[in-house]
Order: structure tokens, then C-alpha cells, then sequence
């Protein structure tokens, strides 16, 4: 199979959040921006893939259709690896990681749904199988920032059936307000993104102690300071996650020798792709650490997500708010806080083509 089109479709949908206005990066997200990947073969066949991502999107986009699709026309879609490596080396003088990384994520995740689709099976086959089909989703929050918001919309998730959330939240007082309104009974992980000194952020680990987090993820200033990383693990009441701003076999294998992390965070839109994410799985597995991805998406990454976590035992990701039109018919929200691996060929299921029109960003 040689690929014959390669292009990039960003996609806009209105997005409602159960608390009051928020977002990252500067901005309210009111919508939830997809970039697709979509590759046809010569044969007609269409794969899709997934590339970072939201505020990050037209730099993405613009990598993607002026760096990486004119050297990708006419290559073998069916060389994954050796494509990749090569896209790598022939891209990294202008930028090794960031928008060339997440648009070459992208490129690789549509790759592996044409090739499980070439071979009629779903995703998980071709990487090796799934130990389960269900998998419990944990509701992940924007960032309120108010501790009576975070305690209404804790309980209004564990009601819906959630027995895992994720808090954005930095003060140990929204934390609690979290678990004093869900109860006992679920699973509470806090992520911070990345805001304190290792001083700092021992001491508000503590802080939130009471409240019996899973984990506590990012907590340090800058996210690539592993040895801070390692440093607060060795003295905190609670595990420590970090991984969604690393990207390639490489800087995880640099976090695990450091000691860094009890739970490795890959997201399949950033870190390389379907192949990056099965390498770092493998490294996991051979250190005794978690793997548990980022994987705020509504698209195809977070369907490539759901197929390799079937090899795991963690929860899935999930943005927690309401879209007003999935690109995927019957999968978001999830029901009673479990997913289902969709069984069909490649990635399981095809994007709704009246969503992408509709609903498409003309750039």
C-alpha cells in the first residue's frame, strides 16, 4: 500500500463543562479541538490518526501539511517503523519534540489503523492482544478552582458510576473538598501541571495527604526535571505520576532511570505515536512502573489509548464534560464509568463524516 493523500482536519466542537468557565494555556475552552490524520492508500484505503492538540493546533497543523505530508506521498504505509525513523531524522533539525513530534504522532497512529484495517482485525490484535475489553474510565476535571464547585461536581461524577477522577486542582482544600464530595469509596488523583519547586511541592504534597490520593501528577517546575521528580518521590505520602509533556522511548527511559515516577503518563497524540506508546509500555513493564497515559482526546487517540491500555490494568482518560457532537457515534460519555474496546477493524470505529463537515475549522 502506498500512501496517496495525507492531510490534517481540524475539528471544532462546542464543549460544555459542568463548572463555571475554565481551560488551559491562557484560554476557556467553550470547544474541544481535534486534529485529524487522515492518510488514503493508492488502494483507497483510509486511516486515521491523532495529533496535540488543542491551543497547539495550527502550529500542528501547519508542521504536519508543510513538514511532514509532501516527504510522506507515495511511501510504503505498510513500513511503519522505518518511515517514522526516517521522518525523524530528517525533521529533528526543526524541532525535535513539540508540533513535528505531534504531527508525526499523528501520521503514526493513522499507519496502525490502516494496517489493522488491511488485516481485518481491530487495533489490540495486532499489538499483542488485550487482557480485558472493559475499561473503567477516571472523569478527569478542568480546573475550578473553587472548593465548593469541586465537591458538587465530585459527587455529581461518582453518581453517574465513576469510581476514578482526576482533579486539576492546586490547593489541598479543593482536594479535600473533592473527597468529602464523593466519598470514600473512589479513587482520587490530583494533576498539577508542572507549577512547583521540589520544596514547594513536598510540602503541598503533605498537605493534600489526608484526602488519600492515587497519585499526584506533575508537580514539578520544569516537567523534564527528573531528579526533582525522584527527589519528591523518595520523601511523599503518595504516588508519582508525570509523563504527558516527554515524548519517545527516550526521555521516559531517562525518567525511569532517574526513579523519577510510580505511574509513566505517554499520550499517544504527543510522544510518537501507536509505536512510541507500545516501546514505553515495554519499558514499563521491565521496571516495575505504571503506565497509565494522558489521553484527553475525543478522537482517534483516545480510541489507539483505549486499545493499548487493554494490555494494562489502569483506567483510561477521559475529559470530563459533554460534547455537542462526537465524532464517534455511542462512545463518549462512557456508561456507568467503563468503556468498551471497540472490536471493529483498525481503530473500531470510522469518525461520523457529518460531524467533520459540519463542524470542520477552515485555516
Amino acid at each position: 500500500m502506498k500512501i496517496a493523500k495525507a492531510e490534517a482536519i481540524w475539528v471544532a466542537t462546542p464543549f460544555t463543562n459542568p463548572g463555571p468557565p475554565s481551560g488551559f494555556g491562557g484560554t476557556t475552552w467553550n470547544k474541544v479541538s481535534t486534529l485529524l490524520i487522515r492518510i488514503e492508500t493508492d488502494e483507497g484505503l483510509v486511516g486515521w490518526g491523532e495529533a496535540f492538540g488543542h491551543n497547539a493546533i495550527p502550529a500542528t497543523k501547519a508542521a504536519f501539511e508543510n513538514q511532514i505530508a509532501p516527504l510522506c506521498i507515495g511511501r510504503d504505509a505498510t513500513q511503519i517503523s522505518a518511515l517514522l525513523t526516517e521522518l525523524q531524522k530528517v525533521c529533528h533539525t526543526f524541532g525535535r519534540y513539540g508540533q513535528s513530534m505531534f504531527a508525526l504522532s499523528g501520521l503514526d497512529t493513522a499507519l496502525w489503523d490502516l494496517a489493522a484495517k488491511a488485516a481485518g482485525v481491530p487495533l489490540y490484535r495486532l499489538l499483542g492482544g488485550a487482557t480485558r475489553t472493559e475499561i473503567p474510565a477516571y472523569a478527569s476535571f478542568l480546573r475550578y478552582g473553587d472548593p465548593d464547585v469541586v465537591a458538587e461536581v465530585t459527587a455529581q461524577a461518582v453518581g453517574e458510576g465513576y469510581q476514578w477522577i482526576k482533579l486539576h486542582e492546586r490547593t489541598p482544600e479543593a482536594v479535600a473538598a473533592s473527597r468529602d464530595g464523593g466519598g470514600e469509596d473512589f479513587r482520587l488523583m490530583v494533576d498539577t501541571n508542572c507549577p512547583w519547586t521540589v520544596q514547594e511541592a513536598d510540602e503541598i504534597a503533605w498537605a493534600m495527604s489526608p484526602s488519600d490520593l492515587y497519585w499526584l501528577e506533575e508537580p514539578i517546575w520544569p516537567p523534564e526535571n527528573f531528579h526533582g521528580l525522584a527527589e519528591l518521590r523518595a520523601n511523599a505520602p503518595m504516588k508519582i505520576a508525570a509523563g504527558e509533556n516527554a515524548s519517545t522511548i527516550w526521555e521516559f527511559t531517562q525518567m525511569l532511570d532517574a526513579g523519577a515516577v510510580d505511574f509513566a503518563q505517554p499520550s499517544v497524540a504527543k510522544v510518537g505515536g501507536v509505536t512510541e506508546m507500545m516501546k514505553i509500555l515495554s519499558l514499563c513493564q521491565t521496571r516495575n512502573v505504571g503506565f497509565a497515559p494522558h489521553s484527553p482526546y475525543y478522537g482517534p487517540g483516545f480510541l489507539a489509548t483505549l486499545h493499548i491500555v487493554a494490555q494494562t490494568d489502569q483506567p483510561v482518560e477521559f475529559l470530563y464534560g459533554k460534547l455537542e457532537a462526537p465524532l464517534y457515534d455511542g462512545v463518549f460519555p462512557p456508561k456507568d464509568g467503563m468503556y468498551h474496546v471497540p472490536d471493529g477493524p483498525g481503530l473500531g470505529i470510522e469518525p461520523n463524516p457529518d460531524v467533520i463537515k459540519d463542524y470542520t475549522v477552515k485555516s
